[in-house]
């Protein structure tokens, strides 16, 4: 039950902290609650306050007066008595607080009064008083003071009616002939008590009503200027979702409507830039598509004749034999040129299609490397294979996915520097992989990126053995993309490179790991040691891939996600 009540309550307090991070209006009412409140408490606490004053002070001044009234009556009367033993002198003391209370001491408009003289005088207290008990009203304190000859008061609890209630207790010295009497007037604060409850009670209520009004009106203002940016915001998410027709509604002329209308002219004009770079890249791949159908034909006749001549090239002169030999490689790398251009055309019409089938990539790698072995002997550079020695099934295009090799082997080959170039094919339940590891010159920060790009070189100026077109990269990637896989670069500088090709074991599925890590294991350790190298290379199109290190003896970790 613990467990349960905690992870409820954890969950509460996460949707509300999502509500308040999410909610601009939430925040704005909130803060204005908060603030109003403590402001109208404040007021309400100074108000109450001052209330309850005013109340005590015209009580004060009412019973003061009172007091003085009745020491000039009472000192009057008592100071025809030079004995306290004398015979009429109770009588008198009687009569003297019966005239002051107001005659029925129940009666006296919730004063009460009371006259006492020094005990050892022989003079008994007398009062008109409905309180039992005069100890809790009247302090020692007070007394003594009194009895020093000083107006002194104080504000007591008492028994009044059978409910014990607040008096407001005054006393004064009343001098006669026989020494000094004290006078002591006790007024009940039950009304005053009263009215001060029903002051804040006023203002309490006065106040709740403000903050729940200022609440109120916050929530107001605050939908007014929220709902029109929710709206854009709406608006926005479907101008990114590609509906390009999409506008907010203005209403008046306001700040509100201004930001409206400006939106909506913004939103017009990347209507037009976008239909008019819609309409240019049409084009773009129109013009492309057309242009290299269009020279297939002079270059089938241009083909035909440089064969012609580059058959006879022995017969000529060794000048004229260098020029057919030229001839034929421009040849060659011309028509490797449109061969790309119509496929990328293809891939930017949408018009490319997988031709899946189960496959086993092992011959597949296998021919890839043998084909290219005219190529890594003429740079001096080794072709290893790590494959598996039984079959490698996937459901893939092997025309694609040979093509895929072709480029990635080939730029290995490349770009080898003359030391080996490994080749590995790995598979699990759910993908098979190839990778390709070079220790050529590498590659430098961010340009894992770029390799992908088309027409981007690491080094234009680079003397090249192949004559790549500076398209293969980009037409492997949109391979690996038609069969839903990865393709992706490492690569640091001295180091070497490395690329991954991830495909899915049926055609279809969904990739979440490889099979091969992307960083090889003889990769430097990033964070210092005796090889300072690189660290990271993530192509597009791939879920990346993070070196953790170094640990205890250089090893490493690769997260994929």
């Amino acid at each position: 039950m613990w467990h349960v009540l905690v992870d409820r309550a954890a969950r509460l307090a996460g949707g509300v902290h999502q509500t308040w991070r999410r909610s601009l209006q939430l925040r704005v009412v909130t803060i204005t609650l908060v603030a109003s409140s403590l402001l109208v408490g404040g007021f309400a606490y100074v108000i109450a306050d001052k209330i309850t004053g005013i109340l005590v002070e015209n009580a004060q001044n009412d019973v003061l007066a009172r007091l003085r009234n009745g020491s000039e009556y009472a000192g009057k009367q008592l100071r025809t008595f030079n004995q306290p033993a004398e015979a009429q002198l109770q009588d008198t003391i009687d009569g003297t607080v019966n005239y002051l209370a107001g005659g029925d001491p129940a009666q006296t408009s919730g004063v009460v009064v009371a006259i006492t003289a020094d005990r050892h005088a022989g003079i008994i207290e007398a009062r008109t008083s409905p309180v039992t008990d005069l100890g809790p009203l009247i302090s020692p304190e007070m007394r003594a003071k009194v009895a020093d000859g000083w107006v002194s008061h104080q504000i007591r609890t008492g028994t009044l009616g059978g409910q014990r209630t607040k008096y407001l207790v005054y006393g004064s010295p009343v001098p006669t002939g026989f020494g000094q009497v004290e006078l002591y007037y006790l007024v009940p604060l039950a009304r005053q008590d009263a009215t001060a409850a029903d002051a804040r009670a006023t203002v309490v209520a006065t106040g709740v009503a403000l903050v729940l009004l200022l609440g109120l009106l916050a929530a107001l203002v605050t939908r007014l200027v929220v709902t029109p940016v929710r709206v854009a915001a709406r608006t926005a998410q479907r101008l990114s979702a590609g509906l390009l027709d999409q506008r907010m509604v203005v209403n008046g002329e306001d700040d509100l409507a201004l930001l409206a209308a400006s939106f909506n002219q913004m939103a017009t004009n990347l209507q037009r830039q976008i239909l008019r770079l819609e309409e240019m890249s049409r084009l773009q791949r129109r013009f492309t598509s057309d242009v290299s159908h269009e020279l297939r034909t002079p270059l089938t006749t241009v083909r035909m004749a440089a064969d012609l001549i580059f058959a006879e090239r022995d017969e000529f002169e060794p000048a004229v034999a260098r020029s057919a030999e030229l001839l034929q490689a421009e040849l060659d790398r011309f028509e490797e040129l449109l061969t790309d251009l119509l496929e990328i055309s293809r891939f930017d019409a949408g018009f490319a299609m997988l031709d899946a089938e189960p496959t086993d990539l092992v011959p597949v790698v296998h021919r890839v490397a043998e084909r290219l072995a005219g190529l890594a002997e003429r740079v001096g550079v080794a072709v290893e294979l790590d494959v598996p020695s039984t079959p490698v099934i996937a459901e893939v295009d092997p025309r694609r996915v040979e093509r895929v090799l072709r480029n990635l082997i080939g730029n290995a080959v490349e770009h080898g520097e003359a030391k080996p170039v490994l080749i590995t094919l790995g598979m699990d339940q759910s993908a098979v992989a190839i990778t390709v590891r070079d220790h050529g010159v590498g590659l430098k920060p961010g340009e894992e990126k770029l390799v992908f790009n088309r027409f981007w070189r690491a080094d234009p100026s680079r003397a090249r053995q192949t004559g790549g077109t500076g398209l293969g990269l980009s037409i492997s990637l949109e391979d690996a993309r038609l069969h839903g896989g990865w393709l992706e670069a490492w690569g640091a500088p001295g180091q070497g490179a490395q690329f991954r090709l991830t495909l899915p074991a049926r055609a279809g599925d969904r990739l979440t790991t490889s099979p091969l890590r992307l960083v090889p294991a003889d990769a430097a350790l990033p964070f210092g040691g005796p090889r300072q190298g690189g660290l990271l290379a993530i192509s597009s199109g791939s879920p990346g891939a993070l070196v953790i290190g170094p640990a205890e003896g250089g090893d490493r970790a690769e997260v994929t996600s």
